[in-house]
């Protein structure tokens, strides 16, 4: 999805989603759950266009192609805090390629709770990986451990940061945690090559909502600074973190669109294209 010309629909949907509440029932006591842009607005932030369009949607599948420093880590942790405080019993799995990194995400999800004036449930349990809420949700930091997730189950959202990194396998452990839930499966990250789950959900994967954000479209990114990562980082580095692209991993001999040419049944033989069938 990209965001060009829908600055204008996104702040419609940003108004009428910020009037939206949903009310429900935990433990007897009404909560009124605030749709997920009027809780990003309760956490402090003030979301982009697209971030707008993310936080509005009931996608099931949702995947983020995003430059570094676009807010993609931050919208996850929104949808995951919002989650878990109006959805009683809810189960949020963070992972990431790394204890580090996924710990990094639920650091934020932990900043978000702190920064909210009245927040609608309090905390039972609380560490550097987990926290529990009095509405019985759990938040939880993984590893990227193909092991330790498969002993997770009935989760409501599952979190995949630096997805383009993540092994095959762990996504592949990762997902039957959804079955029984219908729970929605987020995927963000930045390009990492032309290789793996997360470039194959993109560029053909079924059922996914997809948002592309490249770093001219985001704000907080001056012209100037872009410029300048161009020349030390050179084009190839800059369009995968910047531009969003997916590009031919440094130490690949051929391209690959030249290794599916060549693997495709369509492609002609050179020594028949040039009339020397014999």
């Amino acid at each position: 999805m990209s965001i060009g010309g829908t600055d204008r629909a996104a702040r419609r949907m940003l108004r009428e989603a910020q009037r939206l509440r949903v009310t429900t029932m935990a433990d007897d006591d009404e909560v009124m759950r605030p749709s997920a842009v009027a809780f990003a607005a309760l956490c402090g932030l003030e979301p982009d266009s697209w971030q707008v369009q993310v936080l509005t949607s009931q996608a099931p599948k949702q995947a983020f192609n995003c430059c570094r420093q676009s807010g993609k880590s931050t919208t996850a942790a929104v949808q995951a805090l919002h989650e878990a405080l109006y959805c009683p019993q809810s189960l949020a799995l963070l992972l990431s390629p790394s204890l580090r990194q996924s710990s990094e995400l639920f650091r934020k999800v932990i900043k978000l709770y702190q920064g909210l004036d009245d927040p609608p449930v309090g905390i039972v349990n609380e560490s550097t990986l987990r926290v529990e809420f009095t509405n019985g949700s759990r938040v939880i930091a993984l590893p990227g451990s193909e092991s330790t997730t498969r002993g997770y189950s009935a989760a409501t959202i599952v979190i995949i940061d630096e997805a383009a990194r993540v092994q095959d396998e762990l996504i592949a452990a990762v997902r039957p945690s959804l079955a029984t839930t219908n729970g929605r499966l987020i995927a963000l990250s930045t390009p990492a090559g032309r290789r793996g789950w997360f470039y194959e959900t993109w560029q053909a994967g079924e059922g996914w909502e997809r948002t592309r954000v490249e770093a001219k479209d985001c704000p907080r990114i001056s012209a100037t600074f872009l410029e300048d990562e161009r020349r030390e980082l050179g084009e190839f580095v800059f369009a995968s973190e910047y531009c969003c692209e997916f590009q031919d991993i440094s130490s690949s001999v051929f391209a690959s669109d030249l290794i599916e040419r060549a693997l495709s049944d369509a492609t002609v033989p050179g020594w028949r294209a040039l009339g020397m069938a014999g």
